[in-house]
C-alpha cells in the first residue's frame, strides 16, 4: 500500500534547502584565461571590453587591456603573474587604468599602482586620474618663460631648462645622466616644486641609496618615489612612467610647479618591447613595435605650463636615455630628441678627462633658451657658448702651432678658466646669485691671473667672502633679477678688494 506523501512536507522541505542556498551577485563580463605567458595572458570571452579598462583575475590580481583582437584580448597583468593558469576567470571591472592621487603622496615611495614600499602605512588619496591622458590643447598652453633652476652651472648658463619644458638627459652609462638630476631635486627645496623621481627597471639598492640620498638633503619633503625595480615584472615597468605623469598631472591642475624625472626611458622601451613580443605584434626597426615613437610622444606631450586661466600650474620633464658607445643616431634617441624642446648630452670622454658634469656644450641644445633665464644670467653668460666654442677650436689648433699672437693665447687662458669654472661637485647644487658672481668674475677677468690648478679655491673662496660680507649684493641679485650700473660698480668693487687678498 503506497503512503501518500502530503504537499506541505515538500513545500517545507524544498524551503528549508532554498534558505541554505547562498546567492551571490557578479557584475560585469566574464572571460576565460586562454594562454598565460611572462606577464601578459590571453583571454577570450570579454567581447565589451575597452582598450586600456582594468579586470580582475580570479586570483585577484589586476590587469589592463591592450591587445584587442576579434577572438581574444590581450592583458597586461598588474602582479604576479605565477598566480594565474589557463582556465581562470576574468571580469571586466568598468574603469579605464586610473590611480588614486592626493597631496598624502609627498614624501612617499610608491609603486606603479600606488602602493606604498616605504612601510609608512597606507596613503590617503583625494581622487582617481586615468594613467593615460590626452595632452593639453595649444589654447590651454602658455609660453615657457620661467626658469626652472637646476643650481648646475653649465645646465643654468648655457641649456637653460624652463617651467614646463621637455629637456633630455642623454648619455653612455656612467657619465653622471641620473646625478644631474638628483641634484635638480635636491636644488627645488624651498622653491615650491614637487619633485616626482621614476625609477624604471633599476636595481633595488640603487633606489634605496636614491631614497637615502634624498632623506639625507631633506629633498624627500618635496618629492614623490615612483619605483618599478629590475625585479618587478615588465608591465609594472610599462605603466610607471604613466603612473607619474598622472600623479604630476595632479598637482599641475591645482595651479602648482611639478617636476618629473624618468629613469630612464631606454628601460621603459624595453619592456615595452619585451611586451609586444610576447603579445605577437610585429616588429619593426631594431625589434621595436611599430608604436614605439607614440609610447614616448604621448607621455612627454602631456608636459606644459598652462595659461592662466585653466590654472597657470606646469609639469616639467626630464627624461633620460642611455646611449651606446656614444650613438646618438640609434632609434630611441633619435625618437625622444624629436619629441623633446632640447637635450643636454653627456660624453664619456669629458668625464674622463675630469670636466664633471661632462656636458657637451656643442651637441647640448635648449630650444627655450634665454627665455628661460632671469636677465642677470643672460648679461654675465651671453657669450659663454660662443667663447668655449672658439676655446676648443684655438686649444686643438695650439697643439700645432708653435708661436700664436697675444689676443689668441689670452683666449686661450680665459677659455682653459671657464672650464674650470663650470665644473661642480655632485649633490652641491648652487644659488642663481652664487652663479651669476661666479660668472660676473669669469667674464670681466678676475681670473685671468689665477693660476688654473687654483681656480676651485679661488671659487670656493669667493663664495664664503659674498656670502659673509656681501649679503646684501647676492640679495639684490635674486630681487631685482638684473645687473643694473650701481649693482656692477658693486660686484667690481667686492671683487677687486677678494682678487687683492686672495
Amino acid at each position: 500500500m503506497a503512503h501518500k506523501i502530503s504537499t506541505s512536507i515538500i513545500v517545507s522541505d524544498l524551503l528549508k534547502k532554498l534558505d541554505k542556498v547562498k546567492t551571490t551577485i557578479e557584475s560585469g563580463y566574464i572571460g576565460n584565461v586562454v594562454e598565460v605567458s611572462d606577464g601578459v595572458a590571453k583571454v577570450s570571452g570579454l567581447d565589451d571590453l575597452s582598450y586600456s579598462e582594468m579586470v580582475e583575475f580570479e586570483s585577484g590580481v589586476l590587469g589592463v587591456a591592450i591587445n584587442l583582437e576579434e577572438k581574444e584580448v590581450g592583458i597586461v597583468i598588474l602582479g604576479n603573474y605565477l598566480d594565474i593558469k589557463e582556465g581562470d576567470r576574468v571580469r571586466g571591472i568598468g574603469r579605464l587604468l586610473s590611480i588614486g592621487v592626493g597631496h598624502e603622496l609627498i614624501g612617499r615611495v610608491i609603486d606603479p599602482l600606488g602602493n606604498p614600499l616605504d612601510g609608512k602605512g597606507s596613503i590617503k588619496t583625494e581622487k582617481f586620474y586615468p594613467i593615460e591622458k590626452l595632452a593639453p590643447g595649444v589654447v590651454k598652453r602658455q609660453p615657457v618663460n620661467t626658469p626652472l633652476q637646476t643650481g648646475i652651472k653649465a645646465i643654468d648658463s648655457m641649456i637653460p631648462i624652463g617651467r614646463g619644458q621637455r629637456e633630455l638627459i642623454i648619455g653612455d652609462r656612467g657619465t653622471g645622466k641620473t646625478a644631474v638630476t638628483l641634484d635638480t631635486i635636491l636644488n627645488q627645496k624651498g622653491k615650491k616644486v614637487i619633485c616626482i623621481y621614476i625609477a624604471i627597471g633599476q636595481k633595488s639598492s640603487r633606489v634605496a641609496q636614491i631614497i637615502d640620498l634624498f632623506n639625507r638633503h631633506h629633498a624627500i619633503e618635496h618629492t614623490i618615489v615612483v619605483a618599478a625595480n629590475a625585479s618587478d615584472p615588465a608591465s609594472l615597468q610599462y605603466i610607471a612612467p604613466y603612473t607619474g605623469t598622472a600623479i604630476g598631472e595632479f598637482f599641475m591642475d591645482q595651479g602648482k610647479d611639478a617636476l618629473v624625472v624618468y629613469d630612464d626611458l631606454t628601460k621603459h622601451a624595453w619592456a615595452y618591447r619585451q611586451i609586444s613580443l610576447i603579445l605577437r605584434r610585429p616588429s619593426g626597426r631594431e625589434a621595436y613595435p611599430g608604436d614605439i615613437f607614440y609610447l614616448h610622444s604621448r607621455l612627454l606631450e602631456r608636459s606644459a605650463r598652462m595659461a592662466d586661466k585653466y590654472g597657470g600650474g606646469s609639469l616639467t620633464s626630464l627624461p633620460i636615455i642611455e646611449t651606446q658607445a656614444g650613438d646618438m643616431s640609434a632609434y630611441i634617441p633619435t625618437n625622444v630628441i624629436s619629441i623633446t624642446d632640447g637635450q643636454i648630452y653627456f660624453e664619456s670622454d669629458l668625464f674622463y678627462a675630469g670636466i664633471r658634469p661632462a656636458i657637451n656644450v656643442g651637441l647640448s641644445v635648449s630650444r627655450v633658451g634665454g627665455a628661460a633665464q632671469i636677465k642677470a644670467m643672460k648679461q654675465v653668460t651671453g657669450r659663454l657658448r660662443l667663447d668655449l666654442a672658439q676655446y676648443r677650436d684655438l686649444a686643438a689648433f695650439a697643439q700645432f702651432a708653435t708661436d700664436l699672437d697675444e689676443k689668441t693665447k689670452q683666449q686661450i687662458e680665459r677659455g682653459a678658466r671657464m672650464i674650470e669654472l663650470l665644473k661642480q661637485g655632485q649633490f652641491n647644487p648652487m644659488s642663481v646669485e652664487e652663479q651669476v658672481v661666479l660668472f660676473f668674475a669669469g667674464t670681466n677677468g678676475f681670473l685671468d691671473s689665477i693660476p688654473v690648478g687654483r681656480i676651485g679655491d679661488f671659487e670656493e673662496g669667493l663664495l664664503e667672502y659674498f656670502n659673509a660680507q656681501h649679503k646684501d649684493i647676492l640679495k639684490k641679485i635674486r630681487t631685482e633679477e638684473k645687473i643694473s650700473d650701481d649693482l656692477s660698480r658693486d660686484l667690481n668693487k667686492a671683487l677687486e678688494s677678494f682678487s687683492k687678498n686672495f
